[in-house]
């Protein structure tokens, strides 16, 4: 997966106050989806009730645009600023081995990103600025010792490529630790399947748990 993510604008909401009517509202995404949590149920609680309608497992697996990611003339563009609310996953088979590339863009301005992947610890492959470069860049991945965190500070204008095996079972948020940028829809989630076996399997919440 190639993963951009960054700062843009969406629509201004009907009932929405504080919101440029001309410029749209400040949002954030990832491949230009700007994440909505849902609001009738949790993510993981619509997985166990096979709910539909909660969420999409749609969550593309590249952007829909490729550009100059780390250009500032991104910012000029009014294309590349819109974005989408949404609430996709990207949905994976058990055991899967998932290699991710988080490119940070600099649209409406290039910073630091630090990422948390929840449910799993990721190894880091290659860190980068510029342009993620499949051709030369992966020929350059530590594959023999490389750092294992569940938090990776993608820089400024630069990627990060990290891989991890797909072996716990449930709905696992992916999201930016800078606390504005959460609701602004910096976030996406991957949906992993239960495995073939009883421990591989998510249980269902005790009847007795309390229910929000």
């Amino acid at each position: 997966m190639l993963v951009t993510f960054g700062l843009g604008v969406t629509p201004c909401a009907p009932a929405q106050t504080l919101c440029n009517r001309t410029r749209g509202s400040v949002a954030a995404s990832m491949n230009n989806v700007s994440f909505q949590f849902p609001t009738a149920m949790s993510l993981l609680e619509a997985r166990m009730r096979r709910r539909a309608g909660v969420y999409t497992r749609d969550f593309p697996d590249r952007p829909p645009v490729m550009f100059d990611f780390t250009s500032s003339a991104a910012s000029a563009d009014r294309a590349l600023m819109a974005t989408a609310k949404g609430t996709k996953v990207k949905a994976l088979r058990y055991k899967e081995t998932v290699e991710v590339v988080l490119q940070n863009t600099a649209i409406l301005g290039a910073e630091n990103h630090p990422l948390h992947l929840h449910g799993f610890n990721f190894y880091v492959l290659e860190q980068g600025v510029g342009n993620f470069n499949a051709y030369r860049h992966v020929r350059t991945y530590n594959l023999i010792n490389p750092h294992q965190r569940n938090t990776v500070a993608v820089p400024a204008g630069g990627w990060a490529a990290i891989r991890f095996t797909a072996d716990n079972p449930g709905m696992w948020i992916m999201h930016c630790h800078l606390d504005t940028h959460l609701p602004f829809g910096l976030a996406m989630a991957f949906e992993v399947d239960d495995g073939p076996t009883p421990d591989a399997v998510l249980p269902p919440p005790p009847p007795d748990y309390p229910q929000c």
